[in-house]
């Protein structure tokens, strides 16, 4: 049987991949997703009904990148005709959390926000303790992933792309003629003139079937909790807290059950792992820790998980972000726990660079 050959072949099919389909089958080209699993798997990070949209970074230059990527929401909400994000308000609070610094950051870039005192905060929100000033975005919510990855496939297909599911990639070669080829481990064989690399946790191993050197990618499980809330008849903002502790929460959306729940999890301090060797089982020092926070600064919520979960984030050690050619092939991981907030501008990025246009940014770059 002669291999499949397409314009681009994307492989991995969560958010990044499953934008960058989207973004390549509406210009016109011919596109197959590789994807291991079933479509909207829970192996690996683009997986649930909540993740956090937020405006309010330090580094202007990922603030001016979320401005971008609201525009590209809302692209992509209007084509699929699906609501995938819901606004809350974004809070950031805690001794570390350098709010005043934060918000000149937001006034240079034009972005709306107020600071809070601890007691005005309280006020707003009596289910949250503070100390010291408090920042509010109202910009802020929560993107569905679940939702997300299937607006943008159903999308892809819809515009004569081909989603293969049960397609992990093992082997590449680059023939003289140009183009790669790939091979499955269920021995189908495809043909693209280019290849996007979207794999998330599985980067790593794929980097090297590749041949495609990569700044170096540590991939940890993380885990988070959710907690129910005392009165469910309030809405809960997106949250960080920096301080002796340094947590974020959002709404947990349909992921803790029917009831209203708030996702609760500490930033970073997952443990090392792969993604295939993951163990799945959230950390009991780590529901120690959140439950301890919940407690101590939550009294809206009922100190006590009623769901845990894992997930999988693969970080750089700058914290950037990985988007770059490499001859035919490139390479896109929106990672270090920062990402899914970009996912369809991501995808508009990695088109240009599948097409040619445009100069990867020296941030993104795979030798930096």
């Amino acid at each position: 049987m002669s291999p499949l050959s397409i314009d681009v072949v994307v492989v991995g099919a969560g958010l990044a991949g499953a934008a960058t389909a989207w973004r390549l089958a509406g210009r016109g080209l011919g596109v197959a997703v590789a994807e291991a699993y079933a479509a909207g798997h829970r192996h690996g990070s683009s997986y649930g009904s909540s993740r956090i949209f937020r405006r309010t970074y330090a580094d202007p230059f990922y603030v001016a990148l979320t401005g971008r990527a609201e525009e590209s929401w809302r692209e992509l909400e209007t084509d699929s005709g699906t609501v995938l994000r819901r606004r809350t308000g974004g809070l950031d609070s805690g001794s570390g959390a350098r709010v005043e610094e934060l918000a000149g950051v937001l006034a240079d870039a034009g972005v709306p926000h107020e600071l809070l005192s601890a007691a005005e905060a309280g006020r707003r929100l009596p289910g949250m303790r503070f100390e010291g000033p408090v920042l509010h975005h109202p910009e802020a919510g929560v993107v569905d992933p679940d939702a997300t990855v299937a607006a943008c496939l159903r999308r892809a297909e819809e515009q004569g792309a081909r989603v293969l599911t049960g397609t992990r990639v093992t082997h590449a070669a680059y023939p003289e003629s140009g183009g790669v080829r790939l091979l499955a481990a269920s021995g189908e064989e495809l043909f693209a003139e280019r290849v996007v690399i979207a794999a998330g946790a599985w980067l790593p191993e794929l980097a090297g079937v590749f041949g495609i050197p990569t700044p170096p990618l540590a991939v940890t499980q993380q885990q988070v909790f959710h907690f129910r809330q005392r009165d469910p008849d309030v809405d809960w903002p997106v949250f960080l807290h920096r301080g002796e502790v340094e947590m974020f929460g959002l709404p947990s959306g349909s992921d803790a059950g029917p009831a209203p729940a708030v996702k609760v999890a500490e930033l970073g301090n997952g443990a090392p792992t792969t993604a295939d060797t993951r163990s799945g089982v959230p950390d009991p020092v780590s529901r120690a820790a959140v439950t301890g926070f919940v407690d101590a600064w939550l009294p809206g919520l009922r100190a006590e998980p009623v769901a845990g979960s894992t997930c999988l984030y693969t970080s750089t050690p700058d914290g950037d972000f990985v988007l770059d050619r490499h001859g035919p092939v490139v390479v896109v991981s929106p990672c270090s726990g920062h990402g899914a907030k970009f996912a369809p501008l991501i995808g508009e990025m990695a088109a240009d660079l599948v097409l040619g246009r445009g100069t990867p940014h020296p941030r993104f770059a795979l030798h930096r």
